[in-house]
């Protein structure tokens, strides 16, 4: 089998493609297992300082928009921390011992991320030409850093925010609200998640631009309808009513947009070249 480079690669069947992919994913899976037991070693320390960090008056979001709200600005909300906590319960038995191996796992997964993507490259990078090579590398580095990102501003920001306005909402004052810790974690993953699977979104219009989905045509075609789905979708993320909140989650969004419709090709310069 001859190398796009022109060099005679070694030949190789498909059963040894299947086993070197094998030993790859073993070296995968053992690189997540080293990662978690070490997390689950420091798993308790984790929760005390940043895990759970949001659930009291003291984090470093709440201050900030605590010092922002005592100059008297009718455009940011009044969210004094001083009083503000929320108090976990375990209501299952087994459940903190599965939350703790399940965290560590999550937390391996997601910090081990650009390890497991080199691996994975060891496999794929033989079957590309040198230039192909040269433009997956700037996209998996662009990809990693995006997702860091994203999951940065769902821990700092989204999550924050949304935990403050939803453990202080009640139906009614005859409901007291008690929350479990199985539930903040489920809340606490999926967003943080979310945020970094969603600032994937121009490597994904990179993708699609280069393929030929997407031109930048579409992004300025439908940026109205952008403006306006991007709105809904930060008032349900942030419930709070205020102009303040809606701004700080639908802006870094909106920049997505904006950076994806920048990275896909131009048609016109397209034809010119």
């Amino acid at each position: 089998m001859m190398g796009h480079s022109g060099e005679r690669l070694e030949e190789m069947s498909f059963w040894g493609h299947i086993d070197v992919l094998r030993k790859i994913l073993l070296q995968v899976a053992a690189t997540i297992f080293a990662a978690a037991i070490l997390l689950f070693t420091f798993m308790p320390w984790i929760f005390d300082n940043i895990i759970l960090a949001p659930t009291g008056g003291d984090f470093f979001l709440y201050r900030l928009l605590d010092g922002l709200s005592s100059d008297n600005s009718s455009l940011i909300p009044d969210l004094s921390s001083a009083d503000f906590h929320v108090e976990l319960v375990n209501i299952e038995l087994a459940s903190q011992f599965f939350i703790h191996m399940s965290s560590s796992c999550w937390l391996a997964v997601v910090l081990t991320f650009p390890i497991i993507l080199y691996q994975l490259w060891g496999f794929i990078s033989p079957a590309l030409y040198s230039n192909e090579r040269r433009g997956i590398k700037r996209a998996f580095l662009f990809g990693n850093t995006m997702f860091y990102i994203g999951v940065t501003i769902g821990y700092f920001l989204v999550f924050p925010i949304t935990l403050r306005f939803l453990a202080d909402y009640q139906l009614s004052s005859a409901i007291p609200n008690v929350i479990s810790l199985s539930s903040y974690m489920d809340n606490f993953i999926t967003i943080c998640l979310m945020m970094g699977v969603v600032f994937e979104l121009p490597l994904l219009a990179w993708l699609f631009g280069k393929i030929g989905f997407l031109t930048r045509r579409f992004f300025k075609k439908y940026r109205r309808h952008a403006v306006v789905v991007l709105l809904i979708i930060a008032a349900i993320v942030t419930p709070t009513g205020d102009p303040f909140t809606l701004a700080v989650v639908f802006l870094p969004v909106y920049c997505l947009w904006e950076l994806s419709a920048y990275l896909v090709p131009n048609p016109e310069t397209s034809i010119e070249t």
